[in-house]
């Protein structure tokens, strides 16, 4: 199932690079640009853009893979109390990524005067398709949970005992007679764990649908960009983005406890698409113009739908889950430290 799955990320990837290079590479009626603009240089731009794939890659494999090299280290281990705090930090950064980045961006692009005043300076579209995105988010989570359940729930069968002792919280017993009726075999992570597993798979897919989702839309603004004096602010930004954004994704991998050949392609896709949406954007330099109103309407809408994905899982599937949590919910101060770490990723 989770091979499939993964293929369904892959061919998604696929698709909507070749339907995003199809869209931008029309040239339509140009807004004005301010082509004097002295930021503006193609030749200087370049060199920065390759510093930028490099730069990009780099950091992003680094946040991603940390989560997954460090489990060896026993204070960085899942469930530790300064995993729980990292993983809140990197959470409120996927969060402010999808409010205070992606979402005024698209409103941004949507309010242009570039585009005509009916329908778009009419109708609050990013609002609404981030809504709609994140209540699609919202049915994908949970149909994936339910169809991973039911395909997970045939070759298991849990003695009632211990089902009633594990629900108690009395693990030692709920072991026991695991071990009892299937000598042995079978541990808790089959029964009241086995839940939470596939729920941390769940989670790791859907995110790194969306932060792929967002991370070629902005390779291919910044790749298609020539402006020098925004590329050398947005290329610090996304390295520290993607660095965080990739320990969150990292830690949800860890926790989803996949085989390595499945945790390597889900890093290794989390670290190349921000890279090839630079290349990509490269290549349409030419023919890619950011006011057009093929552009901003392309761009907008697909900033939209990644906040609204962004926001649900950050919100639902990473602070909501760990918070309402067992370990969060026994400690007060752990909580405190991890609001912090929320906050502290806004600034």
């Amino acid at each position: 199932m989770a091979t499939k799955l993964s293929k369904l990320i892959s061919i998604f990837f696929i698709l909507l690079s070749f339907s995003t290079t199809q869209v931008l590479s029309v040239v339509s009626e140009e807004c004005e640009a301010d082509s004097e603009d002295s930021c503006n240089n193609k030749s200087k731009a370049l060199p920065l853009k390759i510093i930028a794939i490099v730069s990009i890659l780099v950091t992003s494999m680094i946040g991603v893979c940390l989560p997954l090299v460090t489990r060896s280290v026993p204070a960085l281990s899942p469930d530790k109390s300064l995993f729980v705090i990292v993983k809140s930090f990197a959470a409120g950064i996927i969060l402010a990524t999808g409010f205070m980045h992606v979402l005024p961006d698209s409103f941004d692009m949507l309010s242009s005067s570039c585009l005509k005043e009916n329908p778009w300076h009419k109708f609050p579209f990013s609002g609404f398709v981030a809504m709609l995105s994140a209540i699609l988010t919202l049915m994908v989570d949970s149909l994936a949970t339910s169809f991973y359940s039911k395909q997970n729930k045939g070759g298991i069968v849990i003695p009632e005992g211990a089902a009633a002792a594990a629900a108690q919280g009395d693990q030692e017993m709920a072991v026991g007679n695991l071990h009892g009726h299937h000598h042995g075999s079978i541990s808790m992570k089959d029964g009241v764990e086995g839940a939470q597993l596939l729920r941390y798979r769940v989670i790791a897919m859907v995110l790194e649908l969306g932060i792929i989702v967002h991370s070629i839309v902005i390779g291919i603004s910044l790749g298609a960009s020539n402006n020098t004096c925004s590329i050398k602010g947005l290329v610090a930004a996304l390295c520290f983005h993607q660095m965080f954004e990739g320990m969150g994704l990292g830690g949800c991998i860890l926790q989803a406890e996949y085989k390595l050949l499945k945790k390597a392609v889900m890093a290794f896709f989390f670290s190349v698409t921000t890279p090839f949406g630079i290349a990509l954007g490269i290549g349409l330099a030419s023919t890619y113009k950011e006011n057009s109103p093929r552009a901003l309407i392309t761009v907008g809408l697909l900033n939209a739908s990644s906040a609204g994905l962004l926001i649900y899982m950050a919100l639902v599937d990473l602070l909501a889950s760990d918070f309402m949590g067992p370990k969060l919910q026994g400690s007060v101060k752990l909580q405190v430290k991890s609001y912090m770490a929320v906050l502290f990723s806004h600034g």
